[in-house]
């Protein structure tokens, strides 16, 4: 039953997961377009292995950011891992003529997929992920409630 305040009878009820979620999941969408918006300004600002290496990185941050705008309950170690798998895979996926082709043929595919394999794309898209997973750890934090003094 609930009372006149608005309050149901217990003491305590958990508040609605739903703000948090959206919460979430509003940072993350504003993380992408930041990430995306980086990239564009690092392509304009450098050359050669700043540009190339950065936007690797900025690549796997772009997923992580993506991974907890639709999984936003997901850990910061979860998602990350998943964004690093992602990367892992496009790039490995080089290896075979199938990205080269279609970016031939299309723009959105060679900035999703590439075309080329470079091996050292495999480090920077872990520095991309432990980016992420630390700026996930962050939000994450900051959302916690402080624990009760005294406790």
């Amino acid at each position: 039953m609930t009372s006149a305040s608005g309050t149901g009878g217990s003491a305590s009820a958990p508040a609605p997961a739903a703000p948090a979620t959206g919460r979430i999941r509003l940072l993350a969408a504003a993380a992408a377009v930041v990430t995306v918006g980086s990239g564009l300004g690092l392509r304009a600002v450098a050359a050669g292995s700043v540009a190339k290496y950065g936007g690797d990185a900025l690549y796997t941050v772009l997923l992580v950011a993506l991974v907890v705008l639709v999984a936003p309950r997901w850990t910061p170690l979860r998602a990350a891992g998943t964004a690093l798998a992602a990367s892992w895979a496009v790039e490995l996926l080089q290896l075979s003529s199938l990205p080269a082709e279609l970016s031939r043929h299309s723009v959105a595919a060679r900035l999703v997929l590439g075309s080329t394999f470079n091996a050292p794309d495999l480090f920077w898209y872990v520095v991309g992920a432990a980016g992420g997973w630390l700026l996930h750890t962050a939000m994450v934090a900051e959302r916690r409630p402080a624990a009760p003094a005294g406790r």
